[in-house]
């Protein structure tokens, strides 16, 4: 076995053999329990992030702990397309050469973005595998593989048939850097810095009169049809009926009422652009007023805003606007204006409002995705995210899943050529098209990226073809147990398969008809949803490529190994909360691996390995009249641990899981039990005893990290003997119930009584250490400790003393009837334990240390007193720093009383 761990030297090469022997392929079998996962498919031209490594590394945990529970587990990996991303970058990559995708035409552009997906992407899954995730990467799915899309363009097809897809011309979100339309979701609201304008616009029917409108855009001013007032503001009641004039591109537009006017915005008085505001247009529907649309897809001014503005960017067109109106006077007032701004999530732009035609779904199945949650089919950790979810589904809008994209599944609807496209009389739909496809156009739109995402469980298991279905065993692994993803997909992702799984899984159902309570159950993609908390630098930001605050993983991994990176990040990711990233945290992970392959070296170094193969082979090896309180106290304190872990996986506390394991290896284990042992593994007789025992502690300690350090623990695994021919990942650690069930097998009884009695020991032996640090005593072994105890608690002690005396570093350790005068002591639960000062060290140079000490304390009480009695002082600080100059002044008393008492005790 090597001195030091070396993960270059080990984690590739176990990869690779996990690999060849099949460790990560799901096999459907019924006599197991099933447990799957699909993971939320990353960018196809994405590369490892920490965020990924957080969601990575919670999703193999699972996983590996299945496998260690015996059951079948089935982990799918896959890439989405990430439509308008994807696009994005091969147009740039396009422009760089001096060529756009329409010179490419339609198909040429597809088979470009293809080739260029197929050099770039894919790399974050190979990344994944150097952090060891254990997916079964036979059953890699793309969202634009080709069957993939036939059950995108399926679910399309059926949601269309029972009249859930419509065609219509609404208000979107409109992004002008893509070029296309966006759903709420992937709209980013923003607060920013804004102008207020007020605006004049006259009167027609009372020359010389005019009324002031405020906006934050002036440049739509050239789209109003009118303005309008709140029909019970008393300040318009004259104005009904009449009609402005249009200070820029002049017209005379109506005066209308409408409740929606918010009578305390502004002044009042709302400009109407229907086509593009949300609540313009909701109010011209109802008052029949027309709609103009002044802007180009790519944000500039088109022929309806005017010659003078036609062409201009719509931020030009503002300045420029805004001085035609001051120049005018019809500029009245500027004022600055917080206000909230929609961007593109992906592009990073303003959004525009924008009338369109575009596709759009109402979602199927809501109330019994709301039912799905209340009533626990799916459960959330943390559940407070149960009341965002069924919020948004109180609150529901229909989707816009059109896309003005080529990079993506294209909409399964033809055209009649040469007819009205708003007729779907000359519409065909379906997932192969027309018979006659000479006489049809198909729509150039392509689908939302995340209504192809939404059906990911189904779609990866086969979904819809019976056949494919039955191969990858879809009703053995269908529902999925987990999922892991962040709540800030809870609407684009999670909610959206709920509802896919409810409506496409098992028999179809009307829109109209209920799916019966009892189906629910089986409909549902998932049975827990575990949302991870965000990563953020040591300020707190949120880790971005852009602010430059994120390190790179594959560094890490290299400088660190994936072991110390995994332990490192779960290590500080409590349930659902944010994450304060420190690389410092990563290096204790790697510390960890390290004392871990130490102990095990130590271990092999102490005496040869006999049979390691089984648990039973080890216990046999126990000789059970050998056995002492402290090898009883520490097979008590694992299967307390092994109980304990189990709780905390059903809760999803993976930070507490290995909060829990570190705690019993290095507090229990190696701190205590080994520093106990060694006496006794120099000890021919014992000796075997001992080593079986510590054998049993490190084989639980591996099974209980491989999870969280899978490379280092299979290793340890095969080196200390404890693999009888398979990997540590197929190996049950089982219950702490079991663990001494087995040790009563060998003849082990243990006795429960012991573990508080050795815990009390431990807590007497820790204050013991504390109170001569706190003398300066730390490395003194000559020391002599008296103690006051009942009858009870002294025979204890006394059955102890040698271990004491040892773990503390003293000559002595007495009874005594009455406490010591002067002598410095703790109180602990098995009595009070007091401090010979004079004992083991030079009196007159303790002396001299001490009223060294108690000067420098008196300078210090002077100033803080001096300080306090100052009332200009106490007078102009803020009450807190009063207080906190109080408390230092009491605190620094107490230590020159104490040090005084112990000159005293020297005399």
């Amino acid at each position: 076995m090597e001195k030091a761990y070396q993960p270059s030297e080990v984690e590739d090469r176990l990869y690779e053999k996990w690999l060849k022997t099949g460790c990560f392929t799901g096999k459907g079998d019924d006599e197991k329990t099933a447990y799957s996962i699909v993971i939320p498919p990353p960018n196809v031209t994405g590369v490892l992030t920490m965020g990924h490594v957080l969601n990575n590394t919670i999703q193999d945990i699972l996983v590996r702990r299945a496998r260690q529970l015996g059951h079948s587990v089935l982990w799918i990996p896959g890439t989405d397309h990430a439509g308008i991303a994807t696009q994005t970058k091969v147009e740039q990559a396009l422009r760089e050469e001096g060529r756009t995708r329409e010179e490419l035409g339609r198909q040429n552009f597809l088979e470009h973005a293809a080739l260029w997906r197929d050099k770039h992407g894919g790399i974050i899954l190979r990344q994944l595998r150097k952090l060891g995730c254990s997916c079964d990467w036979d059953r890699n799915v793309h969202t634009l593989d080709e069957d993939y899309s036939k059950a995108v363009i399926q679910a399309f097809v059926k949601l269309f048939k029972k009249g859930y897809v419509y065609r219509g011309q609404r208000m979107v979100n409109w992004c002008p850097a893509s070029l296309t339309a966006l759903s709420d979701e992937e709209v980013i609201m923003k607060p920013q810095n804004s102008t207020l304008y007020k605006i004049r616009y006259g009167i027609l029917e009372t020359p010389g009169a005019y009324v002031e409108v405020s906006t934050t855009r002036p440049e739509t001013i050239v789209g109003d049809v009118a303005l309008a007032i709140h029909p019970e503001d008393p300040r318009w009641e004259t104005l009904k009926g009449k009609h402005a004039m249009r200070p820029i591109n002049p017209q005379a537009i109506p005066i209308i009422a409408d409740e929606a006017v918010e009578k305390d915005f502004g002044t009042g008085i709302l400009k109407i652009t229907p086509a593009h505001d949300r609540l313009d247009f909701e109010i011209a529907q109802r008052h029949d007023l027309p709609m103009i649309d002044i802007l180009n897809p790519d944000g500039t001014l088109n022929e309806q805003a005017g010659d003078d503005y036609v062409g201009m960017d719509r931020f030009s067109a503002r300045k420029n606007m805004v001085k035609k109106l001051s120049e005018d006077g019809n500029l009245i007032d500027e004022e600055n204006h917080q206000n909230n701004v929609g961007f593109s999530e992906r592009a990073g732009v303003p959004i525009e409002p924008r009338l369109s035609e575009q596709w759009f779904l109402k979602y199927p199945r809501v109330e019994e995705a709301k039912q799905a949650v209340r009533d626990g089919h799916v459960k959330f950790f943390p559940e407070r995210w149960e009341k965002t979810y069924l919020h948004w589904l109180e609150n529901i809008q229909d989707w816009c899943i059109s896309r003005q994209l080529w990079w993506g599944h294209r909409i399964p609807v033809w055209y009649k050529k040469g007819a009205i496209r708003s007729d779907p009389a000359n519409w065909h739909v379906s997932a192969t098209g027309p018979a006659d496809p000479d006489k049809w156009e198909q729509d150039d739109d392509v689908l939302d990226t995340w209504a192809s995402s939404w059906l990911w469980p189904l779609a990866t298991m086969g979904w819809p073809s019976e056949a494919e279905m039955e191969k990858k065993a879809f009703d053995h692994f269908y529902p999925t147990s987990t999922l892991v993803t962040g709540p800030d997909i809870i609407f684009f992702w999670v909610a959206r398969m709920i509802m896919a799984g409810l409506e496409f899984k098992g028999r179809s159902y009307k829109p109209e008809q209920k799916i019966p309570k009892e189906e629910i159950a089986k409909r549902i993609p998932f049975r827990h949803v575990y949302f991870t908390g965000i990563i953020r630098d040591a300020e707190g930001r949120k880790m971005s490529k852009s602010l430059g605050n994120s390190p790179d993983p594959l560094d890490l991994i290299e400088k660190y190994g994936a072991d110390g990176l995994r332990h490192g990040i779960m290590s500080i990711a409590p349930k659902g909360q944010d994450i304060r990233f420190s690389e410092e945290r990563i290096e204790q992970g790697r510390n960890f691996c390290n004392k871990l392959w130490n102990v095990c070296r130590f271990r092999l170094l102490s005496g040869d390995l006999v049979d390691n193969s089984k648990m039973r082979m080890i216990t046999w090896r126990i000789n059970s009249k050998q056995i002492n309180r402290h090898d009883q106290a520490i097979l008590l304190r694992l299967a307390e641990t092994c109980d304990e872990i189990e709780k905390l996986y059903e809760d999803y506390e993976f930070n507490a899981v290995l909060r829990s394991i570190y705690r019993f290896f290095w507090n229990d284990f190696c701190d205590w039990y080994v520093e106990h042992s060694k006496a006794r593994v120099g000890n021919e007789e014992e000796k075997g005893t001992c080593l079986a025992i510590q054998d049993v502690c490190i084989r639980q300690i591996l099974l209980l990290l491989h999870p969280f350090t899978p490379f280092v623990t299979e290793e340890l695994w095969t080196l200390l003997g404890f693999s009888s021919g398979q990997s540590i990942q197929f190996e049950n650690p089982g219950t702490g119930k079991e663990l001494i069930e087995n040790l009563q097998a060998g003849g082990i009884e243990l006795d429960e009584t012991v573990l508080l009695e050795i815990n009390s020991i431990r807590d007497l032996v820790t204050a013991i250490r504390s109170l001569k640090a706190e003398r300066k005593q730390a490395n003194n072994r000559e020391v002599v400790f008296s103690y006051v105890a009942e009858d009870d608690k002294a025979i204890l002690l006394q059955r102890h003393e040698a271990s004491i005396l040892a773990s503390v570093g003293a000559s002595a350790f007495k009874r005594v009837d009455s406490p010591p005068s002067g002598a410095p002591g703790v109180v602990t639960s098995l009595g009070s334990v007091f401090l010979d000062l004079k004992s083991g060290i030079d009196v007159d140079a303790e002396k001299q240390r001490l009223q060294k000490e108690a000067e420098d304390l008196q300078k210090i009480i002077l100033s803080i007193r001096g300080k306090l009695e100052n009332s200009s002082f106490t007078a102009k600080a803020p009450p807190d720093v009063v207080e906190g100059a109080r408390h230092q002044l009491a605190e620094n008393q107490t230590k020159l009383d104490e040090t005084r008492e112990a000159l005293q005790a020297l005399q």
